[in-house]
């Protein structure tokens, strides 16, 4: 068979690289990566990071540093990762806000969280609740049902940004009771819980990682879990079908992403580090004491994460639209 001059070519040029590609897949990493958290610093999917990173810097010989970076409901620091040179040195750690529901509520996003990134994998799954101000006179989800419907229009919902999942999950408890609260938004789901505790808001929705210590201090009022099982964290708090709210069920989740056309041996790395993290003894218990839940081995993966993003857009840009209408 007789080569073109120009396949020829481009076959000389890919042998040439091979060695280079092969170093980099040795090498990699030779310096600290950035983990680009998208909210403010004690949040939850802050403290989800770190306890991550802690155990991938061991594993990979190299620190992975957080770095911080709030705002627009998490879409500043998501394009700034898509922006980001794709050398497996800026990763990011995303959520259902930023990578499934933020193009709904940004027409003008800068990225399209499908297309722009390239997944490592999924990292916890979290469970939502109801968390009220202690100061409000409800103790349970009934009780409060009843006094949000006689008093919403006087009352306000805190979270964590337009777009956010605390958003979201107030906006889907909110259609289903016929809320319409004033919405208060914050820079992150911890600011937004202080604010609770302090009496500026009323009531918010919020990942268990989140409200756990509150309610272990007795600091803010939980009524129900959004998910089909009571929480570890929480065993005291039903479920909000126990509580008598099935339609309300919120499960988030966390996933490290890096820039598209990252090269595979250094996603491939990042994904194994993140693995072994998961399967650490001591990772999972500071995880699961937060509230949150590993994913099974089978839905931990970079193809898997890609696939949850896919269906986490079509199930939420649905919910989205019938909520917001």
């Amino acid at each position: 068979m007789k080569l073109s001059r120009r396949t020829f070519l481009r076959l000389a040029a890919g042998v040439a690289a091979l060695p280079a590609r092969v170093a980099f897949a040795q090498a990699y990493p030779t310096r600290p990566i950035t983990l680009i958290v998208p909210f403010g610093a004690g949040g939850p999917t802050d403290v989800i990071a770190r306890i991550v990173a802690d155990h991938m810097s061991r594993t990979l010989g190299r620190s992975l540093v957080v770095e911080n970076v709030a705002g627009a409901g998490g879409t500043t620091a998501t394009t700034r990762t898509m922006r980001a040179t794709h050398d497996g040195y800026t990763i990011q750690i995303g959520h259902m806000g930023t990578h499934a529901t933020a193009p709904v509520f940004y027409p003008n996003l800068a990225y399209k969280p499908d297309v722009d990134f390239a997944p490592i994998g999924t990292v916890t799954i979290n469970a939502f609740s109801i968390a009220a101000n202690k100061s409000l006179p409800p103790n349970d989800l009934n009780e409060f049902i009843a006094y949000a419907k006689a008093n919403h229009r006087r009352m306000n919902m805190g979270h964590a940004g337009v777009g956010s999942v605390t958003h979201l999950a107030g906006l889907l408890f909110n259609s289903i009771l016929g809320l319409k609260p004033a919405m208060v938004p914050f820079n992150s789901a911890a600011a937004a819980m202080n604010a609770l505790v302090a009496g500026h808001v009323d009531y918010m929705s919020a990942p268990i990682a989140e409200v756990a210590p509150h309610v272990q201090g007795g600091t803010i009022k939980v009524f129900a879990v959004a998910s089909s099982e009571r929480n570890a964290a929480l065993p005291d708090v039903p479920t909000s079908r126990e509580a008598g709210l099935p339609e309300f069920r919120v499960l988030s989740w966390n996933g490290l992403f890096a820039p598209r056309d990252t090269p595979n041996m250094a996603l491939d790395k990042l994904t194994d580090a993140l693995d072994q993290a998961l399967d650490d003894e001591t990772t999972r218990k500071r995880l699961l004491d937060l509230g949150s839940d590993v994913p099974a081995k089978a839905r931990r993966g970079q193809d898997q994460l890609a696939a949850l993003v896919k269906s986490e857009i079509a199930r939420w840009t649905s919910i989205i639209k019938a909520t917001t209408q």
